[in-house]
């Protein structure tokens, strides 16, 4: 692996001592973070960036997420979106009518998650291209 830029290195050794993030499964009093894992605890596990790459598009109902990522459980799909509501990547907007009517958008932060989904995807299609020769 080549070494880090020396800007790089200190930016990173600096930042992780001290970076507070909003982290919904980190107490931040007790576990500053550095900018990798609090983007791992904001955008990591199986379902958050999926779920936002859905909602790329425009606003979404809980429905319509369901048919879009029909591997995810409802419970699953609740439990994320709730999570990412918190974290103030996604919005919920209930619009007080019966029955009830949902959707879900990325906020101005959400959207910041996009490019970090580009690069995943040029990471991914490099290493099988990679891996193929």
């Amino acid at each position: 692996m080549p070494p880090l830029p020396p800007t790089f290195a200190v930016h990173f050794q600096k930042e992780c001592t001290y970076l507070f993030v909003s982290m919904s499964k980190i107490d931040q009093n007790k576990s500053p973070a550095c900018p990798i894992r609090s983007t791992l605890a904001l955008v990591g596990g199986k379902w958050k960036l999926l779920v936002i790459y859905q909602l790329a598009e425009g606003p979404l109902r809980l429905s319509q997420l369901r048919q879009r990522i029909p591997d995810i459980s409802e419970k699953m799909l609740v439990e994320t979106l709730k999570v990412l509501v918190q974290d103030q990547l996604v919005h919920r907007e209930n619009f007080g009518e019966v029955p009830p009517r949902v959707e879900y958008s990325l906020t101005i932060q959400g959207q910041t998650a996009l490019p970090l989904m580009e690069s995943m995807i040029h990471f991914s299609e490099q290493y099988a291209a990679l891996c193929a020769s």
